[in-house]
């Protein structure tokens, strides 16, 4: 006899990337060498620093026992003298931020805590789709809002006016905007605050990408004069601190949502690794030159990247940020499953099709930045059959 799994189990799909890494492993396993452009996951280290901190706290004793729910205290102070020197933001470390294990935790803890089934959320039409998919697995009816490519993907403020109900609780945001790339602004962030207050929505803003190819100085949606009072801010070690194994994040905003989301987490967890959050304290003052020596690296992929999305015939804005490259494909070329399908088990190369982050990326591809430049070259090479330096001609 099977016990047959709740509805939210039958609704629920495995992650693409899930399904397409099998498929991944499967060619290499057969001898074929794939090369992965897909996923965001950094290939670069720590800091050193970083480094010599999480082996020296795993060698005491008092790091292996369980961490206070609320996270630890030095982790805390670091986020906000990072929030402070980073973005101008001040923040209360006791009161205001809660630790998470990595901001996908904290899509699930905010989802639990303020949607009661048949309550809506505002997701963007393209965004990350883990918004979308807990979003329903807790019971919530998801509204797509439109963004307008021909703004800069930016949100359409008066067609998401028209979509509030009053069962409208949450606004998920993502700035720098993954897939797109398109910038984060002070503007758009006094927009979001405007719209949330007289539409009395809780705006959820996932902010990992803001140190990763920025053209301008890193903004906070905290930064906005009384954002607090309608906004969380999720953020993270994993893009900006080639951290992404460690499960390491943290939610900031007003000491009422913390301590809701609070009571969620407590029983779920119970308080992440010592040694984890010790070492994130250390990486949290990494120097900017340090995050300039990175960015140095992905600047130089992203010579790469451009190159095949030109063989591709794609166009693209140059304005993007983050570690992705978001390209259209040409109006001649089979749409994006098409095209990554025949990458993948003819070039075999990897790249992300756009529709899984909404339907209006049938039409677009996603690189990742998070491969060596001489591998993304091979890619063109690949591709076009001439060497680099002819690809870049």
């Amino acid at each position: 006899m099977i016990i047959e799994p709740a509805q939210r189990a039958k609704q629920a799909t495995e992650y693409y990337f899930s399904v397409k890494l099998g498929e991944v492993r499967k060619l290499a396993a057969e001898g074929h060498d794939v090369i992965n452009l897909g996923i965001g996951n950094p290939d670069m280290a720590p800091s050193a620093a970083t480094l010599d901190a999480i082996r020296q706290s795993v060698g005491n004793a008092s790091a292996h026992g369980y961490q206070p729910y609320t996270g630890l205290p030095a982790f805390k102070e670091a986020v906000a003298r990072f929030y402070s020197e980073t973005y101008g933001v001040t923040l209360d470390p006791v009161k205001e931020i809660l630790p998470l294990m990595g901001s996908k935790e904290g899509i699930t803890h905010i989802s639990l805590t303020f949607l009661d089934p048949g309550d809506e959320v505002l997701v963007p039409e393209l965004g990350y789709p883990t918004y979308r998919a807990v979003s329903q697995m807790v019971g919530g009816v998801v509204k797509e809002y439109p963004l307008l490519e021909a703004s800069g993907w930016q949100p359409d403020w008066k067609a998401m006016d028209d979509l509030v109900t009053p069962r409208t609780k949450i606004l998920w945001m993502n700035y720098p905007h993954m897939p797109t790339g398109a910038p984060a602004s002070y503007e758009l962030f006094e927009q979001a605050v405007a719209f949330a207050k007289r539409n009395r929505v809780l705006i959820c803003h996932d902010n990992p990408y803001s140190l990763i190819l920025n053209k301008k100085q890193p903004i906070s949606l905290l930064a906005v004069e009384g954002a607090k009072e309608v906004a969380i801010e999720l953020n993270s070690m994993s893009k900006s601190h080639n951290m992404a194994g460690w499960r390491l994040g943290w939610l900031a905003g007003n000491e009422s949502y913390i301590g809701a989301i609070l009571k969620i987490k407590t029983n779920v967890d119970s308080g992440i690794f010592k040694a984890l959050q010790e070492a994130g304290a250390v990486a949290l003052g990494n120097s900017k030159e340090w995050h300039s020596e990175r960015n140095s690296v992905y600047h130089g992929r992203l010579e790469a990247a451009e190159a095949l999305l030109r063989s591709l015939g794609c166009t693209w804005d140059n304005s993007q940020e983050g570690m992705f490259l978001w390209g259209r494909l040409p109006a001649d070329s089979p749409d994006a499953e098409a095209v990554i399908d025949d990458l993948l088990y003819h070039k075999h190369i990897f790249l992300a099709p756009g529709f899984i982050f909404g339907g209006k990326g049938r039409r677009y591809v996603r690189i990742s930045l998070c491969t060596p430049k001489e591998r993304i070259w091979e890619a063109v090479e690949r591709i076009t059959g001439n060497n680099k330096k002819e690809a870049n001609a």
